[in-house]
């Protein structure tokens, strides 16, 4: 008895339950009747901790807590000693142009400069204004005379002819036989073609009187078979009308001229009281024009 007293008290348990197991198997009889439900015992004494359990799975987030007290700054005061120059690095990449700057305000006049010196001489100036007329000099001595020179006649051409009643309304596209002659002394205009031969080059003037009657008119100057001048009248029934025209060209020697009707609007009318006539003459030759130009710069320049 010392010795299970000695025991330590979980010892001393299992001991007194192996003596009951002994003691039922021994001692076993028949089986009795089931006894009463006991009274609960008295709690028995805490056992031994256990190990740790496994780690359990993270709990939710907590609310933010309160901030913190403001830390106090430290006043360093102690400057420490410059550091050497480190090496140069490598040349970096070029930048872009940056954007033009504002313009400065200008700036107050300098100082004013040492005279330079004489620069070359200009270009000529304008001319100025014209001087008044001097006073009349002194008459000049008087000059040897001059050999005779040759007197010039100026050319002359010209023509006016007319239409005799019996060739009233003449084909169109061809040249009006014009056999009335008015004038024509030096014989330039041809009766056989009814055209009149430029024999001279120069400028001449040429004009028409129609007149129109029963019948429209459409009639043309024409030089070399190209139509210079167009003149029309629409007239139809027994009135009587007027077409005219005039016009200056320059002709070289060989041109020819006429007039003629166009389509069947060949309305040129005749009679012993109405005329149709066709004029033209020369007004200045070119070689004539050329000379007395020729004539009046010599004399000038004398």
């Amino acid at each position: 008895q010392e010795s299970l007293e000695a025991w330590d008290p979980k010892e001393k348990k299992l001991t007194q339950v192996l003596k009951l197991c002994f003691c039922f198997f021994t001692l076993v009889g028949d089986m009795g009747l089931k006894g009463e439900k006991g009274d609960i015992g008295f709690p028995g004494d805490f056992g031994e901790q256990g190990p740790p359990g496994p780690p359990g799975s993270a709990g939710e987030k907590g609310d933010k807590g309160d901030p913190g007290q403001k830390g106090e700054c430290l006043n360093i005061t102690v400057k420490g000693e410059q550091g050497d120059r480190g090496v140069p690095g490598p040349q970096g990449i070029r930048g872009e142009a940056g954007l033009p700057g504002i313009n400065g305000m200008q700036g107050p006049p300098g100082p004013k400069g040492e005279k330079g010196e004489l620069g070359p001489p200009g270009g000529r100036g304008i001319a100025g204004p014209k001087g008044n007329k001097g006073a009349k000099g002194a008459r000049g001595l008087r000059g040897v005379k001059g050999s005779q020179g040759e007197s010039e006649m100026p050319n002359r051409s010209g023509f006016s002819v007319g239409l005799f009643p019996s060739k009233s309304f003449p084909p169109p596209g061809l040249p009006i036989k014009f056999d009335k002659v008015f004038y024509n002394e030096e014989g330039h205009y041809d009766l056989n073609i009814n055209k009149f031969n430029c024999t001279y080059s120069g400028v001449y003037i040429f004009t028409y009187h129609i007149t129109v009657r029963n019948r429209p008119l459409r009639a043309a100057l024409v030089v070399n078979g190209s139509k210079k001048l167009r003149t029309r009248d629409s007239l139809y029934g027994q009135d009587i009308d007027q077409a005219s025209n005039l016009l200056m060209l320059k002709l070289s020697a060989g041109d020819q001229v006429w007039l003629e009707t166009l389509r069947d609007w060949n309305g040129v009318y005749s009679s012993s009281e109405d005329d149709s006539t066709f004029t033209g003459f020369l007004l200045y030759t070119v070689n004539y024009f050329l000379t007395l130009k020729e004539k009046y710069q010599i004399a000038k320049h004398n």
